[in-house]
């Protein structure tokens, strides 16, 4: 496996700061944001487009410093009802510039629409009850995302975006192993996830079942560690909707790795990862308000340079 970081967990920093850093730490890779959700402050899509030379030097950055693109990212809602299509033109705009880079992989959302086509704002359908929550799923599913997506891995193809990495995230129709292995079903093999445990563990859900569960349908991997708040859990549930600042309020928080699970949980899921084929990158993702962005990356990138895999393996049982 190779270490790397999502770009925007160094966003106070300039771009060769951020690989400079990259540099420093030892890590393999940097995974850059593109826009949408990010301001991305360290990638100017359209001027990337634009310019064959702006694109010469922006690899160049990369390659002389024995760095890679691990890859770029777009997530954002793309099936938002009023919104949706320019975060859709960010999407595709960086599935162009992938293409133009030679990038293989685009990190996304699956999106989530409205709960009908007279809403204006995202509907996140968690349970079956009342009735008009299967015809919501159905209009969600049948009517916006599945053709929306299907037109998308065209165009992927056509620009040379061999895998989209989808990350199972709330307040997206696709969360959980389910839903992800649903969308991979009827789009196909290019769809995969980008497995951020720590979206899993607030839902409740096991990141050690998923990777099981995923097999070879995990094109990516988030490291991100969530805090569960027994205190707070125990009277407001892991539904939380209070404000991400306030961490002794909430019930959950996303967390530097370690935090939230320790080093033998970081070493399992590891291990499950390379049991279930996957020996691709482990992407830090900070989001810890509590630390600086600099020491959670540090001690992020200690942790998971003591658990992770780095070398194939080479036992063979001695002949006897």
């Amino acid at each position: 496996m190779k270490l790397g970081f999502v770009s925007d967990s160094l966003g106070n920093l300039k771009f060769e700061e951020v690989l400079d850093t990259a540099v420093r730490l030892g890590v393999a890779g940097v995974e850059v944001n593109t826009g949408n959700w990010s301001s991305a402050p360290h990638l100017d899509l359209k001027g990337l487009l634009g310019s064959a030379e702006q694109r010469k030097d922006f690899v160049e950055a990369f390659t002389t410093r024995g760095l890679e693109v691990i890859a770029l990212n777009a997530n954002g809602n793309q099936l938002h009802p009023t919104d949706g299509a320019r975060q859709s033109q960010v999407l595709e705009d960086t599935i162009r510039l992938a293409g133009l880079l030679g990038v293989k992989k685009v990190c996304l959302m699956s999106g989530l629409p409205a709960g009908s086509n007279t809403d204006s704002t995202p509907n996140w359908i968690v349970s079956s009850w009342p009735p008009e929550t299967q015809t919501i799923l159905s209009y969600q599913w049948n009517d916006v995302a599945l053709p929306y997506w299907r037109n998308l891995a065209n165009f992927a193809r056509e620009h040379g975006v061999e895998k989209f990495a989808v990350e199972l995230h709330g307040n997206q129709l696709v969360y959980n192993v389910p839903s992800l292995l649903k969308l991979r079903k009827e789009i196909g093999p290019i769809v995969g996830a980008n497995l951020d445990p720590s979206h899993l563990i607030w839902m409740g859900a096991d990141p050690l079942a998923a990777i099981d569960a995923l097999g070879d349908a995990i094109h990516h991997v988030h490291a991100k560690d969530t805090y569960l708040n027994t205190r707070v859990q125990a009277t407001t549930s892991l539904l939380e909707n209070g404000s991400l600042m306030d961490i002794p309020a909430r019930s959950w928080s996303y967390i530097t790795l370690g935090y939230g699970h320790g080093e033998s949980w970081w070493r399992e899921f590891c291990y499950r990862l390379r049991m279930n084929g996957y020996d691709g990158w482990l992407s830090i993702e900070h989001e810890d308000v509590m630390l600086s962005s600099m020491e959670g990356l540090v001690r992020s990138v200690d942790l998971l340079r003591g658990v992770a895999p780095t070398e194939a393996s080479d036992y063979a049982p001695q002949p006897i």
